[in-house]
């Protein structure tokens, strides 16, 4: 896997912390630095934990699973993405409130990155992936989209939430598709 397939990636996990970042940004009046820092630090470090966490678990089981892993990966892709694509369809605009305790950060940074333990999985059934370099990226991708998403959320409301979350659902529904297209032999990228 590539350096810009790792980077399509990383954007489309931190859609979910984007968006829930810009919703944070809603609800809070007059925003600090420490609110970016929290923000980044809280939805980085557990998009990163979660791959890292999601790898482990995933190498345990990767020699039971090594015959069919691609559609094991195209699966889990196409899934998250879905929904993703799903959620950014609905109607509801639910937003948090302007609280930044551990507990409502914890909550939500749990929330946003569970699918990126899925995508962990995924890569330990990839034989090209470096799980260092993947979730760093995946990490400050993350940081640096969830405080923009704070200021965005703040300056301009909900009118760019949606947008992200389907922006992001395709990306992983197509890094799905090329994963499996790869190991069919139909792609030789």
């Amino acid at each position: 896997m590539n350096i810009f397939e790792l980077l399509l990636i990383a954007v489309g996990l931190s859609m979910d912390a984007f968006a829930v970042s810009v919703c944070k940004g809603l609800s809070v009046q007059h925003l600090r630095p420490r609110h970016y820092l929290l923000t980044g630090a809280w939805f980085g470090g557990f998009q990163a934990l979660m791959p890292f966490a999601g790898y482990l678990l995933g190498s345990t089981f990767e020699q039971y699973i090594v015959s069919f892993d691609h559609w094991v990966a195209f699966i889990l892709l196409a899934f998250i993405g879905g929904n993703m694509v799903k959620e950014s369809l609905s109607a509801d605009a639910e937003c948090h409130d302007a609280s930044f305790s551990v507990r409502t950060m914890f909550l939500l940074a749990v929330a946003t990155s569970i699918d990126a333990l899925a995508v962990g999985v995924t890569f330990a059934l990839l034989p090209d992936v470096r799980i260092a370099a993947a979730v760093s990226l995946i990490g400050v991708t993350t940081f640096l989209l969830s405080a923009a998403g704070l200021k965005a959320g703040n300056v301009f409301g909900l009118r760019y939430k949606a947008r992200a979350e389907l922006a992001g659902g395709v990306i992983l529904i197509l890094i799905g598709f090329k994963i499996l297209l790869e190991h069919l032999g139909i792609l030789a990228f």
